[in-house]
């Protein structure tokens, strides 16, 4: 996201985000754009019931979290201007309409497995500035839980982690989004069939299969771990790195 928004022209702070799907995927994805700079007045949750909003009796206390004092109540409402959409809900709820609605050079992650909310086909015939992302491999930019936990996992349990808590997921955002920006190994441009990747808009995450995740996440997530006092083995390799 971080990526994205940079080639959009866009700060985090000022972004208007919609995010359909307020299960744990959903609300997880909101907490970590709040803490990466988003704000709370900006921040549009849709659910099966539409939007979450403060005059809601319905509203569990993790979504009473995300309520607004707002007069938007449908999908529609709230994608009228929006600068982002997250999608973590289902197949084929993103209309071309509503897509057409955003506003200029928006971002759209697409994120329902297998079919998005959105194909990229149909919304890149709809919208001819946006960026895409999906949860699939087939293609560019997939936004996949397959990218965070192994490596989080790994650093996690290299200092033995007590949590994995906020600053541990904040590095790991970081560290993902500086490696995309580094020249691609060749071993990866022959395990995608490309003669080519480079920093851009169908490229702003790190692919699956890219080795150098191994030897740059885990290490960002234990330093993190070690920083922020929740690690409870403290390997001489990342103590030093965390030092200098």
């Amino acid at each position: 996201m971080l990526n994205a928004l940079e080639i959009q022209h866009k700060k985090i702070g000022d972004v208007r985000v919609v995010c359909l799907g307020a299960g744990a995927a959903g609300l997880a994805s909101m907490h970590l754009l709040k803490a990466l700079g988003a704000k709370d007045e900006n921040l549009f949750m849709v659910d099966r019931s539409g939007v979450i909003h403060s005059e809601r009796d319905d509203l569990n206390e993790y979504k009473q979290e995300f309520a607004l004092e707002t007069p938007l109540r449908t999908l529609g409402d709230a994608m009228q201007g929006a600068d982002v959409f997250i999608g973590v809900s289902g197949p084929d709820l993103l209309s071309p309409e509503l897509l057409a609605s955003m506003a200029a050079r928006p971002v759209v992650f697409a994120l329902s497995n297998p079919d998005p909310e959105i194909l990229p086909e149909l919304a890149h015939k709809t919208r001819h500035d946006l960026i895409m992302g999906t949860g699939r491999s087939d293609y560019p930019n997939q936004v996949n839980n397959v990218l965070g936990f192994p490596f989080i996992f790994r650093g996690a349990l290299d200092v033995h982690a007590k949590c994995i808590n906020q600053s541990m997921q904040l590095a790991a955002v970081h560290a993902l989004a500086d490696l995309a920006r580094e020249p691609v190994p060749r071993e990866v441009l022959q395990a995608y069939k490309l003669d080519t990747m480079v920093f851009g808009r169908d490229y702003i995450i790190p692919k699956p299969l890219d080795p150098r995740l191994i030897e740059t996440i885990p290490p960002a997530v234990s330093k993190a771990a070690i920083g922020s006092g929740v690690a409870r083995k403290f390997p001489p390799d990342v103590v030093h790195k965390q030092a200098v």
